[in-house]
Order: C-alpha cells, then structure tokens, then sequence
C-alpha cells in the first residue's frame, strides 16, 4: 500500500552499480555476454543510471578486465552507462570507447587512501586533477566517488569535518556529482544527517550528493530514508544486494536495489523501476553465479511466486 511521508522527494534517481561494484567482487569469472545480458536487463527494468564496468588494470581487479570487449556490446543500451576510471590510462580506454560518463575513487581517510590507491589523499587528488579536467574537456559527466564517509576498519570514526573537506577537494577538481560512501556500512541516520547538514553550510548543495549505503548492520535503509529527508535524490544501488566490503568481515554488501525501490514504492515516491522485472532480472542473476539474492525483497517476491 502505498502511503506518502511529508518532506521527502517526488522521485529518486537510482543509481545502479549491480554490473560493477556488485560483479567486481565475484572470485569465479563472469562471462562478458552474461554481464552484458544483466545490464540489459537492468536498462528494460526500468533504471536509467547503470555503471556498467571499470577501466582499471586487469592485475587489480582481474573481473572487469574484459571492459573493452564490454563496453561495445551496450550501445543500444537505452542508459546512461557510467565508468570507473582511476588515472589517465583508464581514462584514455573509456574515452576511445565512446564513454560519456566517468567516474573517480577517493578516499575520506589517508590509511584506506595508502591501502586501495597507494597514495595520500593528496596525491590521488593530485592524479584525478588532470583526469577530471580532461573529461570536462570532452564534455563527458563526471562523478567523484568518496569512500570511507562515516568510519575506517583502522582509524575508526572519521570526523565529519575531515570528510568534508575532502568531498569539497574532489568537487573543486570539477566533479559535477558526489558520491558519499559508507564503504564498512557504519553509519546511522543522524550521522548521515550531521554529514549532509555540514557539507550545506560549506557550500555544497544537495543537489550534486548521492549516497551509497552498506548494510553491514542492517542500516542502509534507515540511512537513506535520512538522507532522502534532507533532500537527497539521488541513491546508490546494487541489484539483487550484489557486492560485498573485504574491510568488514560481516558486511552483507551493497543496499539492495529491490529493497530501495520497495520502500520507495510504499512512499508513493517515483522511480521508474518495474520491481517485478527487476526482481526476475536478480533471479536470474543469481542463477548465474550459482547462490541466492541476499536481497530480502527478491526472496520474498520470488518465493511467493
């Protein structure tokens, strides 16, 4: 039934990242055709944002080394088809490609920054400098990824202010969107709220946020229906609940993109994702990599059917 909520968003663009951050993490190999037949799927169900694969070099993440042979097998993808790119290398590969769409990985803390790019803080901001500035050059839409928001498996807490200067950093760079990461899932509602309010006053509107919650103690949910009161809206989301944190050993993972469109069903806010054809497409998947959807809403919907 649906039942609106005073203060929250006509409509929620969702954006999926099932195809990359979700199949990423997968140790078997996935074949190119079946990634390539899952974001069709995903485009026919109705979302409109789908990050369809990284060009990061193979040795690092050995799943999405087939980007190349990928990427030309979506151009009748009715979506925008955002790319992670870490350098200019990467960068050189979207672009050759046809990509109109990038996307950069920082980091919030200087230990996780150390550990997944091997650089300060300031020196990746250093290297995505030239990188966002050549995509400006070719019109191409660029979102700045800022992981480790709300807490770091070895620092711990990270202060809201230290994050947001950081977010202020990448959008200065150029970023047209920013999206906040709570890569280890710790984050709670009015931490989420303390996060946006700060990042208002330092200037940055609401309307160049995402969010893109974990579920590592069930909290997603209730951290994206604050961020949706602040005026967010604009929310990441893995199909099927793919993806997990390897900095968190009892992470579940990525916020299930069913579970989202569920509850933003029931507040009658807009979506344009078709559950049903987004459930059988989670179904299908998972029959793919061989386990079951550790999403809740595609074990209830496919089990009463």
């Amino acid at each position: 039934m649906t039942v609106p909520a005073a203060g929250l968003p006509a409509r929620v663009r969702i954006h999926e990242v099932g195809a990359r951050d979700g199949l990423q993490n997968e140790k078997p190999a996935v074949p190119t055709h079946v990634k390539a037949e899952f974001v069709h799927r995903l485009a026919a169900a109705g979302l409109t944002t789908i990050e369809a694969t990284s060009f990061v070099h193979p040795k690092w993440v050995p799943q999405l080394a087939d980007a190349e042979e990928l990427f030309p097998l979506l151009a009748d993808v009715a979506a925008a088809l955002p790319v992670l790119v870490p350098n200019e290398r990467g960068l050189d590969r979207a672009l050759a490609l046809g990509a109109t769409r990038i996307a950069v990985f920082g980091s919030a803390t200087e230990t996780f920054a150390s550990r997944n790019l091997n650089r300060t803080v300031a020196e990746s901001l250093a290297m995505f400098e030239p990188v966002v500035a050549r995509a400006k050059e070719q019109k191409a839409h660029v979102r700045g990824y800022l992981s480790m928001c709300f807490g770091d498996p070895w620092e711990g807490p990270v202060p809201v202010h230290q994050v947001v200067g950081v977010a202020k950093a990448l959008l200065d760079l150029g970023c047209d969107e920013l999206s906040l990461g709570d890569t280890i899932g710790v984050a709670t509602p009015g931490h989420v709220q303390a996060l946006l309010s700060e990042l208002n006053e330092e200037g940055v509107g609401t309307d160049r946020i995402g969010v893109h919650f974990h579920d590592t103690y069930g909290q997603a949910l209730s951290n994206t229906l604050a961020a949706l009161q602040h005026g967010v809206t604009t929310v990441d989301a893995s199909a099927g609940g793919l993806g997990g944190c390897p900095y968190a050993k009892s992470a579940t993972g990525n916020l299930a993109t069913e579970d989202l469109v569920w509850m933003l069903d029931g507040l009658g806010i807009e979506t344009g994702v078709d559950l049903t054809a987004l459930t059988a497409t989670s179904v299908w998947m998972a029959e793919q990599l061989g386990r079951p959807s550790p999403s809740r809403t595609v074990r209830a919907l496919s089990h009463k059917e």
